[in-house]
């Protein structure tokens, strides 16, 4: 399975139909892992930790967003989730793996600099 490359997602405030679609995996409790996709990664994060985000991440709180891939569509992104969510473990951390450092949330919710 050839792994999406890792790429800053930058989170502009405005139309969520504009923003693009990603697919995030998380480092939850349990050492657990979570896939998801969104078009509002930060959004989305806070809502699981919240306990809002689903039954799973209530179950086994979310710590950090581990790894996450810009998708060119939505249909793109529920596809490439539901092949994450298929592969086993051993597969999910060689995906991590190759996608680098884990996501800096911070750099995320920074507005993107005018230049």
């Amino acid at each position: 399975m050839t792994a999406p490359t890792l790429r800053a997602v930058s989170e502009a405030p405005g139309d969520a139909a504009a923003r693009p679609w990603v697919l995030y995996l998380l480092e939850c409790a349990g050492d657990r892992l979570y896939a998801g996709i969104t078009n509002d990664l930060a959004a989305r994060f806070a809502a699981h930790r919240a306990g809002r985000g689903a039954r799973f991440t209530k179950a086994f709180a979310p710590l950090r967003i581990v790894a996450a891939a810009q998708m060119a569509s939505r249909s793109q992104a529920l596809k490439a989730e539901c092949a994450l969510k298929r592969r086993p473990r051993a597969d999910k951390l060689r995906y991590l793996a190759s996608c680098g450092a884990p996501v800096d949330l911070d750099g995320v919710l920074q507005p993107p600099v005018a230049g």
